[in-house]
């Protein structure tokens, strides 16, 4: 193959590694909820475990970033896969041996967001490797119905499995076996090679990435609006909270409620799939929030299963609008030799918004109570929408999502 050609079996080995990997993370967030929970039985230490993923990649993932920009992305990611893999046996083997102490566990949960932090920029900027000009935006909505994907079918996997041995271990099993596969695949990959950074690495390189995102506006506000949007509306981390003690349903209903944001949000992505470029992308990016923060707030005070499977499904469908929006903008309008830092700085905000999210979501829940958390949470998310539209008007009149 010419080096300027690509392969759709490198794609598509790469959106299964992906796959993979991802189904491997829900398992291990539905499982790791429950045991944490039903140890300890406060919200507030589901709300750590998005504090110890949070901490080391808001640390690491700004080199990381320059990594992916300067290294070769496919080896930065299969190296990641197999740091994931041997934290995910740890974990197996620690709670197999009854070592399942708090602090052991959080320990690996930070490592685990260690590995993230590289996996992270390097994959997202390896996309543009794998697909042909103008293959892009089909490319990322395809990337992101599959994540959409992962999530509808490994948390009810997850939940069952738990629910029918009635603990963690055989989970965690699981979910390392899917770890070593991914890193296989991603090992097969052969993209074709990268516009890399050259030159010396100094502080200008270094927070290059830092510097382009603030002084393009259009993609610091449509970050930003998601950073916030989740931080304050996200009610992912408190599911074995609801699972438990309100709707009532354990661990095999923690699995569907899990699922059910990413069932809309596939769904939606299918869709999107087929349709013609937004003509009011700004406009759309807004609503498409605010209607995750109408229906964070529905569910939040939801006392039945199935009307909380729906508006989880509905908010997880709007969701899906804001990813695809961000993603094409990103990374159309980021150089190609930028794309790793420019990335990495993008997935601090998203990993602001859901690891630190769930840490607020935890703490605020302890202070108010589950219920007032949520609600005071979709509340916030509307406020963000106004404020944004004030703050970012270039964003709100942001027409076709294609042009340059």
């Amino acid at each position: 193959m010419n080096a300027t050609e690509h392969s759709p079996r490198d794609f598509r080995l790469y959106l299964a590694a992906r796959f993979i990997t991802l189904c491997s993370y829900q398992m291990l967030n539905v499982a790791l909820g429950q045991y944490i929970y039903l140890l300890t039985k406060n919200p507030l230490y589901l709300g750590y475990i998005g504090l110890a993923l949070f901490v080391p990649k808001f640390a690491l993932i700004i080199p990381a970033g320059h990594l992916a920009d300067r290294f070769d992305r496919r080896s930065i990611i299969f190296i990641a896969r197999l740091s994931q893999l041997a934290i995910a046996l740890a974990l197996f083997f620690t709670v197999k041996e009854g070592h399942g102490t708090l602090g052991l566990i959080y320990l690996l949960v930070f490592l685990t967001g260690a590995a993230n932090a590289f996996d992270g920029p390097a994959s997202q900027a390896f996309v543009p490797q794998l697909v042909p000009p103008g293959g892009l935006r089909n490319a990322i909505t395809w990337n992101s119905a599959l994540m959409q994907l992962s999530f509808i079918v490994a948390p009810p996997a997850a939940g069952a499995l738990y629910a029918f041995f009635g603990e963690a271990l055989p989970v965690f099993g699981v979910l390392a076996a899917l770890r070593g596969i991914a890193a296989l695949l991603i090992y097969a990959v052969r993209p074709r090679p990268p516009q890399r950074e050259e030159g010396e690495i100094t502080w200008h390189t270094f927070f290059a990435g830092i510097r382009y995102v603030f002084q393009k506006k259009i993609i610091l506000g449509a970050i930003s609006l998601d950073l916030f949007a989740v931080l304050f509306g996200g009610a992912v981390a408190l599911l074995p909270v609801y699972a438990n003690d309100i709707l009532h349903v354990g661990a095999s209903g923690l699995g569907f409620l899990r699922a059910a944001p990413a069932l809309g949000a596939g769904l939606l992505a299918a869709i999107m799939v087929r349709l013609p470029p937004f003509q009011r992308t700004g406009r759309i990016l807004f609503a498409a929030v605010a209607v995750f923060g109408i229906f964070t707030i529905l569910f939040g005070v939801s006392k039945n299963f199935y009307f909380s499977l729906a508006c989880l499904f509905i908010l997880g469908a709007a969701d899906m609008v804001s990813v695809v929006i961000r993603g094409v903008l990103v990374q159309m309008r980021t150089p190609p030799e930028m794309r790793g830092r420019v990335s990495a700085v993008n997935l601090i905000f998203i990993g602001a918004s859901n690891e630190l999210g769930e840490f607020e979501s935890g703490v605020t829940a302890r202070w108010f109570g589950t219920i007032p958390s949520v609600v005071l949470g979709g509340l916030g998310t509307l406020a963000v929408v106004g404020l944004w539209m004030c703050r970012f008007p270039e964003l709100r009149k942001y027409k076709r999502l294609e042009e340059n």
